[in-house]
């Protein structure tokens, strides 16, 4: 039988054909770098407390962030919507940002606040630092809003649902709406942590202590960094703390102003 002969290959050809090289790799995909936050004059807060009236929270909000600078509106609606959401405007960004990094996560009324920039300017906003182009910054608002009017997703989700509860007959006699009635301070019932508000801005841990260290079982005294007139007085049972509450009610601290002391809300 002849002998068959192998080719042999060239040394180069045999290197390219079993070496991956880094032309052969598969492409890698470009990193993109995410787009920085753009900082606003106004906080867009979510997570609010549906169950607290809407004056109330405002109220509440418009205390708590006026430590940080001059607070030109708080706006803040009960519709399906915007239930849970608030605006927060300050007539500087750089306060706005600052008071973002330091309440960010606050728990108000037992719920911890979700704080972003907004991504346009408020009618406050303009008002105050650009008044000139008022009218025209207004104009365009209720231009934009006219056009998503039937294009906003969250307004698209709501009708969808609405039509089809509609089809199932589940809508055919609206349930009455129920009042939305909050109790007032005074009338909470008794709870071994009590809530202190119209302290002096010169109050102090360690006075609060002195001050309730006298009625027994006493175990915590909270400040609020960010509130400086309000904090928590925590006892070990409901009745130290009972003791404590009608003992020092409209105790005056500085000699001028009365404390106002009621029981927290659970």
């Amino acid at each position: 039988m002849a002998e068959m002969s192998v080719p042999v290959l060239p040394p180069d050809t045999m290197t390219n054909s079993t070496i991956p090289t880094a032309t052969n790799a598969m492409p890698v995909a470009p990193v993109v770098p995410a787009e920085p936050e753009t900082i606003s004059e106004t906080l867009y807060i979510q997570n609010l407390n549906e169950k607290i009236k809407i004056d109330v929270i405002k109220a509440s909000l418009r205390g708590l962030f006026k430590a940080y600078g001059e607070v030109l509106n708080v706006v803040a609606h009960s519709n399906l919507r915007m239930r849970g959401q608030a605006f927060v405007s300050f007539a500087d960004a750089e306060v706005a940002q600052k008071a973002m990094k330091e309440v960010k996560g606050f728990p108000l009324y037992s719920k911890p606040m979700q704080i972003s920039f907004a991504r346009s300017r408020s009618d406050a906003v303009v008002k105050k630092l650009d008044n000139e182009h008022f009218d025209e910054h207004k104009a365009q608002r209720v231009e934009h809003k006219r056009k998503t009017r039937y294009t906003n997703p969250l307004k698209q989700k709501f009708k969808a649902k609405r039509l089809a509860s509609e089809m199932d007959g589940a809508t055919s006699a609206p349930a009455p709406k129920r009042p939305n009635v909050q109790m007032p301070d005074e009338y909470l019932p008794p709870n071994k942590i009590l809530f202190l508000q119209n302290l002096p801005d010169s109050v102090t841990k360690e006075q609060l202590l002195g001050l309730f260290d006298q009625y027994p079982n006493l175990h915590e005294v909270r400040l609020i960094p960010t509130k400086k007139d309000i904090a928590f007085v925590e006892f070990t049972d409901e009745a130290s703390s009972t003791v404590a509450k009608d003992a020092l009610h409209n105790y005056k601290l500085d000699g001028e102003n009365k404390i106002k002391i009621t029981f927290a809300r659970k």
